[in-house]
């Protein structure tokens, strides 16, 4: 498992000035969508906090180097890209507010 994501290796052109939520999802994954939109909500809420969904069908090579078991899968990064939480499942927004604390400190 990785422990440090750069923007680059994401596809993307910049990570979260404070923090990320990484979601890996696939296209016909019901619980996918409920992340969506509880990660989605979460970022708006919080400042310099960007949500990524990235496909995870499309970007295999990806998914093997993270060890991305299923989806949806959210990776919380730290504003330098470290990973310090990763849940697989749908997660509850408490879950995912208590570890956005823990990436901002």
């Amino acid at each position: 498992m990785i422990g440090q994501l750069s923007a680059a290796v994401l596809g993307v052109e910049r990570l979260g000035e404070r923090a990320t939520l990484v979601q890996f999802s696939s296209a016909f994954c019901q619980p996918c969508r409920a992340t969506r939109r509880v990660l989605e909500e979460i970022s708006a809420m919080v400042g310099g906090v960007v949500h990524l969904e990235i496909d995870a069908e499309a970007h295999l090579e990806l998914v093997r180097r993270l060890e991305i078991a299923g989806t949806p899968t959210v990776l919380v990064l730290d504003a330098g890209g470290r990973v310090v939480r990763r849940a697989q499942g749908q997660p509850r927004r408490a879950d995912v507010i208590a570890a956005l604390g823990a990436a901002v400190t």
